[in-house]
């Protein structure tokens, strides 16, 4: 038996979820160190690839872009653009 997941209130039954990250040539890192947990990131985040959870944020590398949007509006410049295959 396959888990429902909600996604979008688009999708249909029977979709295929797509994991778009796979042209990716940067990821972020968010440094834990300096993050103060504004939420700009999130908001910012075109694809909704960041997410809180468990009292901290955290990035969904599936859907990830790598455009850089929230390392460049994050005020205490908490996250770091690797390239991909650097650490995680």
């Amino acid at each position: 038996m396959s888990k429902k997941v909600h996604i979008s209130p688009l999708a249909n039954e029977g979709m295929y979820i797509l994991d778009t990250a796979s042209w990716r040539t940067e990821r972020p890192v968010i440094n834990k160190e300096k993050c103060i947990e504004c939420g700009l990131c999130l908001t910012y985040c075109p694809v909704n690839a960041i997410i809180f959870d468990e009292d901290k944020y955290k990035i969904t590398y599936n859907y990830c872009k790598g455009c850089g949007i929230c390392a460049v509006e994050c005020p205490k410049k908490a996250i770091d653009m690797t390239p991909e295959g650097g650490e995680k």
